[in-house]
């Protein structure tokens, strides 16, 4: 699975959820500076192409308005921004239990066979 690590049948078969997410939140941590960084570099190149009175017009006051992040946290909401809704979380949990009974019943009439 790229730069995760790990082989497609282990991603797919063998990781249990909270697996998953543990590996989502530590590439998200590994990554999150480069992309704080980029954002800032970015930020600073247009307030000196176009200035930050340009910026401003346009409704960037910061570099999190520029590109937002899904870890930012937000002034209004103290929770993590792009979050899955409680509806999306149960949607999600529904289908990884039907694709694990489907992939259990493959594996029990594949050893059967």
């Amino acid at each position: 699975m790229g730069e995760i690590g790990y082989n497609r049948r282990e991603y797919l078969y063998e990781l249990t959820h909270c697996d998953l997410l543990l590996i989502e939140r530590g590439y998200e941590r590994r990554h999150t500076h480069m992309w704080s960084a980029s954002r800032w570099e970015t930020y600073h190149i247009m307030a000196a192409t176009i200035g930050t009175d340009g910026l401003k017009a346009a409704g960037i006051n910061s570099p999190s308005d520029l590109l937002p992040i899904p870890g930012d946290r937000t002034a209004d909401n103290d929770d993590a921004a792009g979050l899955p809704s409680a509806e999306d979380v149960k949607r999600m949990r529904r289908e990884m239990m039907e694709e694990n009974a489907a992939a259990e019943e493959a594996a029990r009439k594949n050893t059967e066979a």
